[in-house]
């Protein structure tokens, strides 16, 4: 089965490692298709961001399929 998830990063492109703690967004998880992963970015970047989450990348399983993606607003 893949499986998809989020690598969330610094603005420097530092990895950061998922949070252990339930009540943090950015946590450890993965998603059975893209549309899924997309779907909850979507919904929860503004929260990443809050943590100290400045961009993330999409990987299906090691494959990367893109990013880093920034989380911040355009300006």
């Amino acid at each position: 089965m893949t499986a998809w998830t989020w690598r969330y990063e610094t603005a420097d492109g530092t990895a950061v490692e998922p949070a252990t703690d339930a009540s943090m967004t950015a946590v450890a998880q993965s998603f059975p298709n893209q549309s899924d992963a997309e779907t909850w970015i979507g919904e929860i970047w503004q929260d990443l961001l809050d943590e100290g989450i400045d961009a993330v990348t999409l990987f299906e399983d090691d494959r990367l399929v893109y990013g880093p993606m920034s989380l911040h607003p355009p300006t």
